[in-house]
């Protein structure tokens, strides 16, 4: 995968990331490289663990946004960057680490709920500059938990499904048509921007025989001062689809599909 990868091709780095469990590790020995959910965008959502692996590193690397977030609680250097400057980025972030420094990698919510391909990007990363040093991911608040609690869908009775990721969506998609019109199961999703927001994803449900009564939440920047809770009917929402720009949407990019079955 050090050659780099194609998301239609693979290999796929969360896949990378899932390969084998994590090794044991002695965190006062090995000194591992860090990958920390920070919550949904709350500082009070962020855990202990997270803020000290955060604090505690002489590196840290992220896009922006979620760097900004917690560039505060640290005087470790800061390694920004976007999509497209990511593997510029995770490379000094390599560097850094192979000549002895501690580094912590950011990414917001729970990488464990969406954010394997960055986990696979870090650990490759390491992997090739810095063998010898592990990688641990310190998980975090995700507004899929967030999403849950606003919209009372116990985990247990609901399917999640992330399409927060590159690459194509068409078994995720599939999954989550399944559960919604076979399995009659409460459905959490987290849309891609901008091609598969809520609005798409609830005219797909329809396409396939989804209940257009069902009651479907779009949840928008939960824990933020501006959080807001939109309820629809699935015809309702199916009104918002199409288009693959921010402005053929009303919605934010930080959003939390929850459809509901009748309890």
């Amino acid at each position: 995968m050090s050659d780099g990868y194609d998301l239609e091709a693979g290999p796929d780095p969360a896949t990378f990331a899932a390969v084998s469990p994590e090794p044991d590790i002695d965190e006062t020995t090995d000194d591992p490289v860090y990958v920390v959910g920070v919550g949904p965008g709350n500082r009070e959502y962020l855990t202990p663990r997270g803020e000290r692996a955060i604090r505690e590193a002489d590196v840290v690397v992220g896009f922006a946004t979620v760097v900004e977030f917690v560039e505060e609680l640290t005087d470790a250097e800061l390694l920004t960057c976007g999509y497209r400057d990511e593997a510029e980025a995770l490379e000094a972030f390599g560097e850094r680490v192979a000549a002895g420094e501690s580094g912590a990698a950011v990414a917001m919510g729970d990488p464990n709920h969406s954010g394997y391909q960055f986990v696979g990007k870090v650990q490759d990363t390491v992997e090739r500059e810095a063998p010898e040093t592990p990688v641990r991911v310190v998980p975090g608040i995700s507004s899929l938990q967030v999403a849950a609690s606003r919209a009372r869908t116990p985990m247990e009775d609901a399917e999640f499904v992330t399409l927060h990721k590159s690459g194509d969506l068409e078994a995720d998609v599939d999954r989550l048509t399944r559960a919604v019109v076979e399995d009659d199961r409460h459905l959490l999703a987290l849309p891609r921007p901008y091609d598969r927001m809520p609005g798409d994803l609830a005219e797909l449900l329809l396409e396939r025989g989804a209940d257009p009564e069902l009651e479907a939440l779009v949840c928008e920047k939960l824990t933020h001062e501006d959080e807001r809770i939109h309820r629809f009917t699935l015809a309702g929402l199916s009104e918002h689809a199409d288009g693959n720009g921010r402005e053929d949407t009303p919605f934010s990019d930080l959003v939390v599909l929850a459809v509901r079955q009748p309890v």
